[in-house]
């Protein structure tokens, strides 16, 4: 099995022209009837050898931090940064192994935000923990980034400027506590639109910045859903009542809209748990208490699958009536 990385990584390199990978592509999606921008693939496994390194790292990194944390938290998390670069440098820029780069980069940028978070656990106050945490992560992302280009790095980045702007705002007017919600689904947002940046320098999604926009898009899907289902009190203990379930229903259908216009399905996987908390209050209220779960299942379940089989006609139909504008700027239908 190769992904649209490697054909790229081969036709960069030169073991095949560009011709013969676009012929490829062509003859495999004729034979799939799917284009390869529907697909969303992203790179995830190179082979079982993945599971087993990666399985090994998280042994070797968990062991090294928690026996150097027992000295300081701070030497701890720095060995984790450390040790994570150090493979990085062999399993990724070498190895080009998928699942192992992805969590040393995660275990990367992890490792750094612990370090100036417990650099002044003693000294400051929470908001200045997470200040210096999360400076050093966008810093550590832009780092690796520069380095290695995983693709997931930049969404680390992202996530991290995000909490970087909500712990500065916080620390200047703590009042803002009270809207964090807001915060985070404007830094939602943000990061949608960036996502968005990135999907458009490649329609055809053949080159490695459609794989930066699919985690981008994978990151921001939380920071906008739950802050907003948040806001809607379908979170609160009095949120199941028949009137914040409707809305929450409504939402999804909206967040579904979205989905299909940019072709990226991590809005409708984000927000699958409210609504299935959402139709089940709707089932409660409606006096079927014994079987809201199971029915809740089935409804949800079955309108993904036929979404997901019906994907391509629903959006030629979503797209085709949106202006000339926006076509020209979302995956072809």
């Amino acid at each position: 099995m190769y992904s649209e990385a490697d054909l790229t990584d081969a036709v960069t390199e030169g073991a095949i022209t560009a011709e013969a990978a676009d012929a490829l592509r062509a003859f495999v999606a004729r034979r799939q009837s799917m284009p390869p921008a529907d697909e969303e693939q992203f790179r995830l496994l190179t082979g079982f050898n993945d599971i087993f390194v990666s399985i090994a790292t998280v042994l070797l990194l968990t062991s090294a931090g928690w026996l150097a944390g027992t000295i300081m938290p701070a030497l701890g998390a720095g060995v984790v940064a450390i040790l994570s670069w150090a493979l990085a440098e062999y399993f990724t820029r070498r190895r080009r192994m998928a699942l192992p780069s992805i969590l040393l980069l995660v275990s990367f940028v992890g490792g750094m935000f612990a370090v100036g978070y417990f650099l002044l656990a003693a000294n400051t106050a929470t908001q200045g923990q997470g200040i210096a945490g999360t400076m050093l992560a966008i810093a550590a992302s832009a780092v690796h980034w520069r380095r290695f280009y995983v693709p997931i790095t930049i969404a680390a980045g992202a996530l991290a400027s995000v909490g970087a702007v909500v712990a500065v705002l916080l620390a200047v007017w703590p009042d803002l506590g009270r809207y964090t919600m807001v915060a985070v689904f404007l830094g939602g947002i943000a990061v949608f639109a960036l996502a968005m940046r990135w999907d458009i320098s490649d329609r055809v999604r053949v080159t490695r910045r459609s794989d930066v926009a699919f985690w981008l898009h994978l990151c921001a899907a939380p920071l906008i859903v739950h802050p907003a289902f948040k806001l809607l009190g379908l979170l609160d203990n009095d949120g199941t009542d028949l009137g914040r379930a409707a809305v929450a229903v409504g939402v999804y259908g909206v967040l579904a809209v979205v989905a299909v216009v940019v072709d990226r399905r991590a809005l409708l996987v984000s927000a699958l748990f409210y609504v299935v908390y959402a139709i089940s209050a709707l089932l409660r209220a409606a006096g079927a208490l014994s079987f809201s779960l199971a029915l809740t299942a089935l409804v949800a379940g079955s309108a993904l699958l036929l979404l997901s089989a019906f994907w391509q006609p629903t959006r030629r139909a979503v797209v085709s009536a949106l202006p000339a504008g926006v076509r020209a700027r979302v995956p072809a239908a």
